[in-house]
């Protein structure tokens, strides 16, 4: 551990240095530094970043918000100055857990750099001629880009560097998805930035600039209330899953696996995205009415006496109570309450048949059955998936959608089958040839008959 922490802060010292030697140019004695521009754009980013320590509603955007200021600086300033913007607000803006000082010269250090590298790069192609006064718009947009995409890839390869060092996670995993996944918004950050810049340079002075971070602080309180949102939704199933697995222990992980499979349907189905994370949400909460159930009878080795059953099967009801007044499982609550009903009639608690039954509680019903199949039980060992399919089709018509079994099997056959999966986990893994096989990881032994033997 002692040489994990010696490799981080060895890492962040020379990240550090080279910002410093980027940096230093512009403290020379004779530097022809725009000290004026460059003292109103970091008094303006520390400013931002103190409002973004005070609690809601004047600190509702992240260090994302201010990466147009930052671009604009690239924009305005020679490459040294640039750097020399983001190190006030850096230093002064919020440090996280401990080591306090440690990540402060990290948040500093890394976009430092990144402007650094977004204004060199504006500069070798002309950017700054591009921006004196009238602009020359359309050329502009080539070096505004191209510093965009240096001041992304700059971030996403210290960000990889810091996981590498302080995670020690594989190289290949390291970077995996980074410049991707921030490209884009970095684009649009550098066309703000362009805007700022063009009005600062403009007859109407930087005050003028100062509009274009409002549109930026509106959208980005949006997004930040997006997340909040969808990070309380996961708390939520979260809690709701961590409550059944603690009552029914044997059968932990059954839910999120059963979640996985109906994103698998659903997908194959060609549904919408919100429609998809609905069906994840009810397949992970459909057995949520076992914290209803006495914990004797869940427990219960052997077989059950028809009142026990009988106590079992209320199941459903209880979750579709429980879960009545969470307005974001949508129609998945349609779902926990029906997933035991059969096509043919036979099922629990509504013995509703057909197209009667609910389309997402019959993709449950289908994810439910060839979870618990290819999962071990006391009484039997998990079947292979060829052979879940198989007894899935065998009762399609009569127990189970034959539409559904046939998604999941499509799906099965294009992504494969894994058995360790997290109730946050929404992404589907690559599509691979041969990927249907058996359930890698056996759960503990004990009865549940989720399979469609029995209720529980």
């Amino acid at each position: 551990m002692r040489a994990t922490r010696g490799a981080v802060r060895a890492h962040i010292g020379l990240v550090a240095l080279g910002a410093v030697l980027c940096a230093a140019p512009a403290l020379r004695p004779g530097a022809a530094t725009p000290w004026t521009t460059l003292a109103l754009l970091a008094g303006l980013h520390l400013a931002c970043e103190l409002l973004g320590r005070r609690p809601f509603p004047v600190g509702f955007v992240g260090a994302g918000s201010f990466f147009p200021l930052l671009l604009a600086a690239a924009f305005l300033l020679p490459p040294p100055a640039a750097a020399l913007v983001a190190v006030p607000g850096s230093l002064a803006g919020r440090a996280g857990k401990p080591p306090v000082t440690a990540r402060r010269i990290w948040r500093a250090a890394e976009p430092a750099l990144a402007v650094w590298a977004a204004s060199r790069v504006h500069a070798l192609l002309g950017g700054p001629a591009a921006l004196d006064s009238p602009p020359d718009l359309p050329y502009a947009l080539l070096p505004v880009c191209a510093a965009a995409l240096a001041f992304s890839a700059v971030l996403a390869a210290l960000d990889g560097s810091i996981l590498l060092v302080a995670e020690r996670l594989p190289v290949r995993r390291a970077w995996r998805g980074l410049l991707p996944r921030s490209l884009a918004p970095h684009l649009v950050h550098g066309l703000a930035g362009l805007m700022m810049a063009v009005l600062w340079n403009s007859s109407y002075g930087p005050l003028a600039a100062l509009f274009v971070l409002l549109p930026m602080y509106i959208s980005c309180w949006v997004y930040a209330q997006y997340h909040r949102e969808h990070a309380a939704h996961r708390a939520t199933i979260r809690a709701l899953v961590q409550a059944v697995d603690i009552k029914d222990t044997y059968t932990r992980g059954h839910s999120e696996r059963v979640g996985r499979a109906c994103v698998l349907i659903a997908h194959e189905l060609g549904l919408d995205r919100e429609r998809v994370e609905v069906l994840r949400f009810a397949g992970i909460l459909h057995d949520v009415g076992k914290l209803g159930v006495p914990t004797r009878v869940l427990r219960k080795d052997g077989p059950l006496t028809p009142e026990e059953r009988r106590v079992i099967e209320l199941h459903p009801e209880y979750g579709h109570e429980i879960v009545r007044g969470i307005g974001f499982l949508g129609e998945a609550r349609a779902a926990i309450l029906h997933h035991h009903e059969r096509l043919d009639g036979s099922g629990y608690p509504s013995g509703l048949s057909g197209r009667g039954i609910p389309e997402c509680a019959r993709v449950v019903a289908v994810a439910d059955a060839f979870d618990a199949m290819t999962s071990t039980r006391s009484y039997r060992r998990a079947r292979p998936v060829p052979a879940a399919v198989e007894e899935l089709e065998r009762c399609a018509g009569t127990q189970f959608d034959p539409q559904m079994v046939r998604a999941l099997a499509r799906g099965l056959e294009r992504y494969g089958w894994f058995g360790a999966v997290t109730s946050d986990d929404t992404r589907l893994p690559p599509p691979r040839e041969g990927a249907a096989g058996p359930v890698p990881a056996p759960l503990s032994p004990r009865p549940d008959g989720a399979d469609g033997q029995g209720p529980r």
